[in-house]
């Protein structure tokens, strides 16, 4: 039985995720009014009393800025409302590019998003495939770091492939192919790219034997889809006998839904971490309301979450 102390509540952008979330935990979503003025400003209001309550507050931060902000409101309000415990359940993580100097005079974007969510009264985030590992580090109260392969080693499974290779888009995501490749007791090769501008690929290259293969590019994100999509023309040109990408989180920006439509997948495999502005038929997504819960449940239970991820052959 749900935990008679917790409450889930959502902002607008992630409300048909938190629903699902709240149905797999055994309760129902909070009531909460999210009210519009006509400066562009708006005001959240819990609609019921959640002193001394463990909140859990459901929404991704994907743009617009307004939903991370949003999520900000909704802290600061559960903290003055008297919340015992106010845990941001943030599915897809944003800003999270920006985790690092890469070039002088830019911001840190991640780090300003982890001080900002403790100044308003975070003091547990939850959140699936964080672009960059080390995002950890920036907040000063616990991080559970899930990992969508709970949702796509047994969907990967399921397919039956018996040349299966994995593969990563570029070689930041070396990491997470190899632990993919682990997992199901495979290979992987990577793909190595050079970016003439963000979002614009130069040049493409192969690292590894994909002939006859059945090929999984892994990756956290999917933006406009050049990168990934230019990956698997790369592969079924060198000899590869089908290409699917996985993807967390589906930003499908800019020409995406175009880019994929046109690419050599058999089908793109999304989580519902970010609502799907198109569809598509190559496009499949698996919910993460069911893994979202069940750490819901173990975080008040004060039980292993990491136990969750150890996925046997």
């Amino acid at each position: 039985m749900p935990e008679p102390f917790v409450s889930i509540f959502s902002g607008r952008a992630t409300e048909y995720l938190a629903r699902k979330i709240a149905v797999s935990y055994g309760s129902e979503l909070g009531k909460i009014t999210i009210t519009d003025f006509s400066d562009g400003e708006f005001q959240p209001s819990f609609e019921e009393n959640i002193r001394g309550r463990d909140v859990f507050l459901v929404q991704s931060t994907f743009a617009p800025a307004d939903n991370f902000f949003e999520l900000l409101l909704m802290a600061d309000a559960a903290r003055r409302a008297s919340a015992r415990k106010i845990t941001a359940v943030i599915p897809y993580f944003g800003f999270a590019r920006q985790d690092r100097k890469d070039k002088p005079r830019v911001a840190i974007a991640a780090k300003l998003i982890a001080n900002l969510l403790m100044t308003a009264g975070i003091t547990r985030i939850i959140t699936i495939d964080l672009h960059a590992d080390q995002i950890q580090g920036f907040f000063d109260v616990p991080v559970d770091h899930l990992y969508a392969s709970n949702i796509f080693v047994p969907y990967i499974r399921s397919l039956n492939l018996s040349n299966l290779t994995m593969a990563s888009p570029d070689t930041g995501g070396t990491r997470r192919a190899a632990s993919y490749a682990k997992m199901l007791d495979t290979g992987f090769v990577i793909c190595y790219k050079q970016r003439a501008k963000p979002n614009v690929v130069e040049e493409i290259e192969l690292i590894g034997d994909v002939n006859g293969r059945d090929v999984i590019l892994i990756d956290d994100i999917i933006d406009t889809g050049g990168s990934i999509t230019k990956a698997g023309e790369l592969i079924m040109e060198r000899g590869a006998s089908s290409v699917r990408a996985f993807c967390t989180h589906p930003i499908f920006s800019g020409n995406a839904l175009e880019n994929i439509e046109k690419s050599p997948f058999v089908e793109v495999v999304v989580t519902d971490t970010i609502p799907l502005k198109h569809k598509s038929d190559k496009i499949k997504v698996l919910s993460t309301a069911d893994l979202l819960a069940e750490v819901i449940r173990r975080v008040e239970n004060c039980e292993s979450i990491s136990s969750l991820f150890k996925i046997g052959k």
